[in-house]
């Protein structure tokens, strides 16, 4: 019998769909209600972290070194009281074979696909994954789609997304490039249903598993470097998978103590399911278009369940501006001789920022690098920016205004991360939990649920109910 291929028959399907494309029932991590098993699901991948660590190293992904920034921690040092300005380090996953640390997850999921004996895989992605997941596909033998959303309705592509399309089709992938808006989940599924491939989600408990062994030699390498665990770790924050698979990875390593911060562009006031919008942002990933959405409602991905779940792993939450991370994208090419992309300066710029909080002899890493090539560097950027009538100027960012303007620091001392209110991002999680499962009054095992998921207490979770 044919299926009806209309979007809402479609959607209809949607879990039946994953189900067969992951290999996973996900109902049987369910409570009925608002909980779910997370570390059940986790365990689900059947990988140790050792398991994990040798399916990598069989493609050249993982053990990346070490970085320490020593003349950006100098400058930050300026700009601290005395005694003050932690040592700046950066995990350079621009070493992994695609380029990011995207790396990790791909080759777990790809290798799981492969065990399983699917033919091909899929991704819906218009970051780095995508040039992860064709890589590792071409490096495993098997076929690969990339579904992107890449154009506004007049087909005018984000520079950064077009150069990461052109990373995929030259590791062999055919990608599907689509117009913003609903249709990109709709066409995903579609393909998924035809092709019978698997499901390479950024958010299964594969991926997740793939980047808890970033986190692990990041404290194993301060240990035998330095003979101490790191004191902060900064990520870069969008789905939430970098702070959720480093942040356990530093748990496994026993760094108990570590402080995890999760940075994000701010780009408050850019709707990212807007045409109108889609092409004022200059920075396609890292943003609080997808930081804040995903943190808050991890749900709302490709899978039923995410696997990335950052508030139960962030200790703060900052933000920087667009022209800040162009600022310090320069600077670290500049003044250390290492030219990278945008997203990991994001965490970049919060932790020049951040340093200065923390003692000099403290350690403070950044959890990733990225590669860099022609639609990513910050000149493309600008330009596109300027044909979009974004108003570039030097100045103080903290007369950043998303959509209207890009403010570049008109001296270091400029560049301040911004702090978040991680309470009210936990109170909207639990909100929108609620209002999901249609639960006026949660059970004992929920509540508890709401307090490991937004790393608070049950006394919280219970203020934010009682005020609904």
């Amino acid at each position: 019998m044919t299926l009806a291929k209309d979007y809402n028959s479609v959607m209809g399907r949607s879990n039946d769909i994953m189900k067969k494309a992951l290999g996973l029932d996900y109902k049987d991590f369910e409570s009925g209600s608002i909980a779910f098993d997370y570390e059940t699901l986790m365990k689900s991948t059947g990988y140790t972290l050792d398991e994990v660590t040798r399916i990598q190293s069989r493609t050249g992904v993982g053990n990346t070194p070490l970085l320490e920034l020593k003349n950006l921690s100098a400058l930050s040092r300026k700009y601290a009281k005395p005694g003050y300005g932690a040592r700046i380090f950066a995990k350079d996953e621009a070493s992994n074979p695609s380029g990011s640390f995207k790396a990790r997850r791909a080759a777990c999921a790809v290798a799981h696909a492969k065990k399983l004996g699917y033919k091909g895989v899929i991704a819906a992605t218009s970051g780095n994954y995508g040039s992860a997941v064709a890589s590792q596909a071409a490096m495993q033998g098997l076929e690969c789609i990339i579904v992107q959303e890449c154009y506004d309705s007049k087909g005018v592509g984000q520079p950064e997304i077009v150069e990461k399309a052109r990373k995929c089709e030259a590791f062999g992938a055919e990608v599907v490039q689509l117009t913003v808006g609903p249709e990109l989940f709709y066409s995903f599924l579609s393909i998924l249903e035809d092709t019978g491939y698997f499901n390479a989600s950024l958010y299964s408990p594969f991926g997740i598993a793939g980047v808890e062994t970033l986190g692990y030699e990041i404290a194993m390498q301060c240990r035998e470097l330095y003979g101490k665990d790191p004191d902060m770790v900064v990520c870069t924050n969008a789905g939430g998978g970098m702070v959720t698979g480093t942040a356990r990875g530093l748990m496994k390593a026993g760094a108990k103590e570590t402080k995890i911060v999760a940075a994000s562009i701010d780009l408050t006031g850019l709707h990212m399911a807007s045409d109108k919008q889609f092409n004022l942002k200059s920075c396609t990933t890292g943003h609080t278009g997808f930081g804040v959405p995903y943190a808050t409602d991890p749900d709302h991905s490709d899978v039923p369940r995410s696997a990335a779940r950052p508030l139960r792993y962030m200790d703060r939450y900052v933000t920087v501006t667009q022209g800040e991370v162009m600022y310090m994208t320069e600077a670290l090419a500049n003044l250390e001789g290492v030219e990278r992309g945008p997203a990991g300066n994001t965490a970049l710029a919060a932790a020049f920022s951040l340093a200065q909080e923390l003692p000099e002899d403290a350690i403070l890493v950044i959890s990733e690098t990225e590669y860099t090539g022609a639609g990513k560097h910050v000149q493309p950027q600008l330009s596109f920016a300027r044909d979009n009538g974004i108003d570039i100027r030097f100045g103080d960012p903290a007369e950043d205004k998303p959509g209207v303007n890009i403010i570049l620091p008109k001296d270091p001392s400029f560049i301040k991360c911004k702090e978040a209110d991680i309470d009210r991002f936990r109170a909207s999680l639990i909100k929108k939990a609620c209002k999901a499962h249609n639960v006026e009054e949660p059970t004992e095992a929920d509540l508890e649920f709401l307090a490991v998921e937004t790393k608070s207490s049950v006394e919280f979770v219970k203020n934010v109910i009682a005020n609904l």
